[in-house]
């Protein structure tokens, strides 16, 4: 497996250059969306195209990543909400273990019903301990998942799970508040994170504006993650 991604983040990280990846969810990748999304001023804005759902309902994601392809250079990672969610099309995928959960399937049971698909693919694997935060509203992948998302005003209990997952050799930390969630990840709760970790840390759900942006890069997120925004407006990118 290549190496290409973790270095790209890798390298950002240690010379403190935030990255901006986007969230595109195959149900909703209709032709003329992507086409909208990533034009030539959007597509100079973002780092990191994040591919993939909780669940897919008619979306196919081999697809969505061959016309993503089409209309740019951008890195493809795919964001896997199942084994069914796996294409070589795509430059890397991020091995989700969500580590703020104990639902044991998702804990190693989906890694080893895919593990022989990842290695027989050409993808980059990314190991990231995934943790859920309250958003203030039910999510797809909390339902989904069966398990409880850490309470926002317990930072310590997120920078101690991080923290285990960084010791468990995990090399990216995920801190996902859901898509559609009302609020973002208090900016506590990732300065907390960044504190106990020297891992890269993901930050998505609930931003939805600069300010937003902003404030999780402040904090100390490495990467932003914004995707419910950019449906509704495809050139909030411009003032970034």
């Amino acid at each position: 497996m290549g190496t290409k991604i973790a270095n790209f983040i890798l390298s950002n990280k240690r010379n403190g250059q935030k990255m901006l990846a986007v969230l595109i969810d195959p149900d909703k990748a209709q032709a003329s969306h992507l086409k909208n999304l990533l034009r030539p001023e959007n597509i100079s804005k973002i780092d990191l195209l994040f591919i993939g759902g909780s669940v897919l309902t008619s979306g196919n994601i081999h697809q969505t990543i061959e016309s993503v392809k089409s209309l740019c250079d951008i890195p493809r990672v795919i964001f896997p909400g199942s084994p069914d969610q796996i294409s070589s099309a795509a430059d890397a995928i991020l091995l989700l273990t969500l580590i703020s959960g104990r639902n044991p399937e998702l804990l190693i049971g989906k890694h080893v019903e895919s593990a022989l698909r990842l290695k027989q693919s050409n993808l980059e694997i990314l190991p990231t301990g995934y943790i859920l935060i309250d958003g203030g509203a039910p999510t797809t992948v909390s339902y989904i998942s069966g398990t409880t998302p850490i309470p926002a005003n317990k930072p310590g209990l997120a920078a101690m799970t991080a923290l285990a997952g960084e010791q468990l050799g995990l090399g990216i930390i995920y801190m996902d508040a859901g898509s559609g969630a009302k609020n973002p990840i208090p900016a506590q709760m990732i300065t907390s994170v960044r504190e106990h970790t020297n891992q890269p840390i993901v930050v998505g759900g609930g931003i939805r504006t600069m300010e937003g942006i902003h404030a999780a890069w402040n904090a100390g997120a490495d990467i932003v993650v914004i995707g419910n925004r950019l449906e509704e407006d495809p050139g909030f990118l411009q003032n970034l």
